[in-house]
C-alpha cells in the first residue's frame, strides 16, 4: 500500500471536472450478465474496483474491453457462474452477480463479499429477496450459491431497512424473471438506483418507481443490447466541494448534477459557504472564513449521504464552535475519527454521534487510511493542516477517486504519491 503526502496547508483553486459514478457503475456492470447482446457503457470511472468488476465478468467468461471511459461488454457463449474468492472478497459490490447469473443461467456461486470496514452490512436483506423471487440459497464454506427453484406470478419484497445494494440486486434479478411482478417496498432512493432502472429499461426490461420508496419490476423474458452513459459521482462531487471549502478556496466543481447533493449543500450553506453559478452541471464554491458549527443527521437518500460523513466531520473540525454528526446508516463507520485526533482536531464519539468541537488550526502529521472515505477525510485535513502530512496505506483512495492526485494538483495542491 502507497502513502500519500501533502504540504498544507493548501487554498484550493481553479476548476474539476467530476467523473462517472462508481456506485452507478458496478451495479450496471454486473447487470450486463442478463444481456444476450452487446453492451455500451459510456463515462466508466477508470478505479480499482471497476477493475476488479470487470474481472468478475471476465472470470463469468464475458468479453470486455475498457478503454478512455468506455466499457464495451460482450455476453459469454461458454458462461462460468462459479466467481472465485479472491474477486468477490476486494469490494462488497461483487456480490450484486449472484441474483443475474442464477436468474440467467438457472445457478450461480459467488463467495461471500469484502469490501471497506465501515460496520456491519450483511448479506440477509440480498438472500430473502432472493428467495421470495424463487430461489433457494445456501452457504457453505464461505460460498453463497442459489439456484431458480419456482416460477412466482407476484411477491411483495419489504425492506427492514432502505439497503442499496439489496434493492439494487433485488430489481435486477427481477427484471428478467418472465411473468413475475416484483414490488420492492421501503426500496432505497439513491440517484444510482434510478440510473440503473434507466438503463435496464432501455434495454427493454419494465421497472416502475424507481428513485420512490416503491418499485414495481414486471419481469421479460429477453433484454436487448444497448449503450448508457452512467451519471456523475456525486460522492466524489460532493469531496472535492468539501475540500474546496475546507482550504478556504474559490474553485468551480462542473460534471456533477446538482440535483443530487441538495443535503450537503443546505449544511455547506448553513457553515457559511458561498455556493454560486449553480446551473444543471456545475457549482462555484467560496469560502473566505472558518465554518460556523452544524449539526447534521446522516440518513439514507435524500437525507445526508454516509459516503461523505467522514469528509464532513474533516471539514467542521475547524468550525467557530461545535457541531455534531450523528450517524444512522453506519452506526460505526467513525474510524477516521481516531486519525483526524492526530491532526489535532477535538471530536468525541458517543453512541453514533461525532460530538466536534472546532479548533483554530490542524498540524500535519503522519495517519493511516483505514477505508476509502475516511481516506478522502485524511486528504482534506492533510490539505487544511500546517505543514507536512503523510497518509499511509492509502490505495484504497483508488477504489473511488479516478486520477484524485492530478484533480487535486489542478487545484494547486501540493500532493505527491509514493509507493
Amino acid at each position: 500500500m502507497g502513502s500519500l503526502i501533502i504540504e498544507g496547508p493548501a487554498k484550493l483553486s481553479g476548476a474539476v471536472k467530476i467523473s462517472g459514478s462508481k456506485n452507478s457503475a458496478l451495479p450496471i456492470l454486473a447487470a450486463t450478465l442478463l444481456f444476450d447482446e452487446r453492451v455500451i457503457l459510456e463515462n466508466i470511472p477508470d478505479l480499482m474496483d471497476i477493475h476488479t468488476m470487470i474481472e468478475i465478468l471476465s472470470a463469468a467468461r464475458c468479453k470486455v474491453i475498457f478503454s478512455n471511459g468506455v466499457a464495451t461488454i460482450d455476453p459469454p457463449t461458454n458462461p462460468n457462474t462459479d466467481i472465485p474468492y479472491e474477486l468477490v472478497r476486494k469490494m462488497r459490490a461483487s456480490f450484486n452477480v449472484l441474483g443475474p447469473l442464477a436468474a440467467k443461467f438457472q445457478k450461480a456461486s459467488v463467495s461471500l463479499p469484502g469490501g471497506c470496514s465501515i460496520g456491519v452490512r450483511p448479506v440477509d436483506y440480498h438472500l430473502e429477496g432472493l428467495q421470495k423471487l424463487g430461489f433457494s440459497t445456501n452457504i457453505e464454506h464461505g460460498i453463497v450459491t442459489a439456484k431458480l427453484e419456482k416460477k412466482v406470478d407476484e411477491v411483495i419484497i419489504s425492506l427492514p431497512f432502505p439497503s442499496v445494494g439489496a434493492t439494487e440486486h433485488i430489481m435486477t434479478t427481477a427484471a428478467i424473471l418472465d411473468g413475475t411482478h416484483t414490488i420492492i417496498e421501503n426500496a432505497a432512493m439513491e440517484p444510482e438506483i434510478e440510473d440503473l432502472a434507466i438503463f435496464l429499461n432501455q434495454a427493454g426490461c419494465k421497472i416502475l418507481g424507481a428513485g420512490t420508496r416503491r418499485i414495481e419490476v414486471f419481469g421479460v423474458k429477453k433484454v436487448y443490447g444497448c449503450v448508457h452513459r452512467i451519471i456523475p459521482d456525486r460522492i466524489e462531487a460532493g469531496t472535492y466541494i468539501i475540500a474546496i471549502a475546507a482550504t478556504m478556496g474559490d474553485a468551480l466543481v462542473e460534471n456533477l448534477n446538482v440535483s443530487h447533493l441538495i443535503s450537503l449543500f443546505d449544511v455547506l450553506r448553513s457553515s457559511k459557504v458561498n455556493l454560486s453559478q449553480i446551473c444543471e452541471d456545475k457549482v462555484r464554491v467560496s469560502m473566505n472564513q472558518r465554518p460556523d458549527p452544524v449539526k447534521i443527521q446522516v440518513t439514507p437518500y435524500p437525507g445526508f449521504p454516509t459516503d461523505l460523513q467522514p469528509q464532513i466531520i474533516a471539514f467542521l473540525s475547524r468550525a467557530q464552535g461545535t457541531s455534531t454528526v450523528t450517524e444512522t446508516v453506519f452506526k460505526s463507520r467513525f474510524q477516521h475519527v481516531d486519525e483526524l485526533r492526530r491532526f489535532g482536531a477535538r471530536i468525541e464519539v458517543s453512541d453514533g454521534t461525532a460530538i466536534v468541537h472546532g479548533v483554530e488550526k490542524l498540524s500535519g502529521t503522519q495517519v493511516s487510511a483505514t477505508d476509502l472515505r475516511a481516506a478522502a477525510a485524511l486528504v482534506i485535513a492533510g490539505l487544511m493542516a500546517n505543514g507536512t502530512t503523510l497518509i499511509s496505506e492509502v490505495d484504497q483512495i483508488f477504489r473511488g477517486y479516478e486520477k484524485v492526485v492530478e484533480k487535486l494538483s489542478s487545484l494547486s495542491a501540493v500532493i505527491q504519491y509514493r509507493e
